[in-house]
């Protein structure tokens, strides 16, 4: 199964779309379809007013591609390009275009308008359809587009690390009710997951997807679990994998997609799957930052989300650099870092992480989302060095061994050229310690 979101201007037909490919009403968690390839899409139908972007990107956050609606006797409209900003900056690439209301409209002018308004971002040159859920034309045409669309998507890992972001809870006496997108992983009843950010573990009652029970489910798909005594539960949260994920309430992050990190508010709010976070930014560089979050966030390197300022509607996409970052105390830490940060690419991989710590052990890697690197020194205890800085552990090695057989000086001959050890501040490490 895929999963797609839909968005679009309040009023377009997003809801009318799902209602009339899935028969169900689009509210319902497991509203889905089965395409002409016997493939199965379900969707998550987001709101389109002004109001609700917080919503819409709770549902646009954990899935990887997007129906778009423009209605053809109105256009482009205003929450059509503030979807289209959220999405860009969420990194969705993938999609299909639905002119709807083409039976009081032509479709020619709408679809022009959102061609154009598309042409700059990663959803240029989608699949576009005209259709109406009122006399069916183009429904079939829709159907097929879809089918195209699920056919090219990525099939996830399903031994990947689960985070199930919760778009909707509820709880009723000790059972709790809990919805949302499953990107990658299995989840199988019986599993215990940890409750995020409230650090819980829960154990999963039951699955559904698809409006049928099962045992196990696996990313993409849209699910309903039931947990039982799990507390507080509500939507934002996470179901995570323990001792998978770095659990953190500080990061640095590259800003993409929007303004200069100099420029934004230093108070924001993080959007990541369902999750809506007030954070504190620090800038960096001009496109780094520090963002310091008021709940902890289960996260990896090369998570996306998106900065928002509700006050400004000044939106900037993030991806997720360091989860583990160093602090900042002396007066020019914060420009070495972003001098740092800028040789560093979007999604920082296990040899470049290893570089950065020198020593790591390998579960650490995994919790930040990094596989070992090849080449890596292997050491006990699941420890594993960068190569240069095992190097140059054993060269300081050496030096220190030279030293120290100088008889608690370094004369004449020591590799540094000290010698007055006891009076001179640039003595060895061995005489600093004897």
């Amino acid at each position: 199964m895929q999963v797609v979101a839909t968005a679009g201007h309040h009023g377009h037909g997003k809801s009318a779309l799902v209602r009339a490919l899935t028969g169900m009403e689009p509210e319902e968690p497991g509203a889905w379809t089965e395409l002409p390839s016997g493939r199965r899409l379900a969707f998550v139908d987001v709101p389109g007013d002004a109001r609700s972007v917080p919503a819409m990107l709770a549902g646009a956050g954990a899935v990887p591609a997007v129906l778009f609606a423009v209605a053809a006797d109105e256009g482009w409209m205003p929450q059509s390009q503030e979807h289209l900003d959220a999405l860009a900056a969420l990194g969705v690439r993938a999609g299909v275009l639905a002119v709807t209301r083409s039976d009081v409209a032509d479709p020619k002018l709408a679809l022009r308008q959102a061609r154009d308004r598309l042409a700059g971002t990663a959803l240029r040159g989608v699949e576009a359809v005209a259709v109406s859920t009122v006399t069916g034309d183009g429904l079939d045409e829709l159907a097929a587009a879809l089918d195209r669309l699920a056919g090219r998507l990525p099939e996830p890992d399903p031994a990947a690390p689960v985070r199930l972001w919760l778009d909707h809870a509820f709880t009723a006496g000790r059972q709790s009710v809990v919805t949302g997108t499953l990107a990658a992983g299995t989840i199988a009843v019986g599993d215990e997951l940890l409750l995020m950010p409230a650090g819980r573990r829960v154990r999963v009652r039951t699955i559904g997807s698809t409006g049928e029970p099962r045992e196990s489910a696996t990313g993409v798909s849209r699910v309903v679990l039931t947990l039982r005594d799990a507390g507080r539960v509500g939507a934002g949260m996470a179901l995570v994998t323990p001792d998978r994920w770095s659990l953190t309430t500080c990061v640095d992050v590259r800003t993409r997609f929007g303004e200069a990190s100099g420029r934004l508010a230093r108070r924001m709010t993080l959007h990541i799957g369902a999750a809506a976070v007030p954070v504190r930014l620090r800038p960096l560089g001009p496109d780094t930052a520090r963002l310091t979050l008021n709940a902890r966030l289960a996260l990896h390197i090369g998570d996306t989300g998106l900065l928002r300022d509700p006050d400004r509607r000044a939106i900037a996409g993030v991806s997720v650099l360091d989860v583990r970052p160093p602090t900042l105390v002396r007066r020019d830490a914060g420009a070495a870092r972003a001098r740092e940060l800028a040789t560093w690419p979007d999604r920082p991989d296990g040899a470049l992480v290893l570089r950065r710590h020198g020593v790591l052990r390998a579960s650490e890697l995994d919790l930040m989302g990094c596989a070992p690197p090849d080449g890596a020194v292997a050491l006990d205890g699941g420890w594993l060095a960068d190569p240069a800085h095992w190097e140059a552990l054993h060269g300081r090695l050496a030096e220190e061994a030279a030293c120290r057989w100088r008889r608690r000086g370094c004369g004449s001959g020591c590799p540094r050229g000290i010698s007055s050890p006891r009076s001179s501040a640039r003595r060895c490490a061995w005489t600093a310690a004897a």
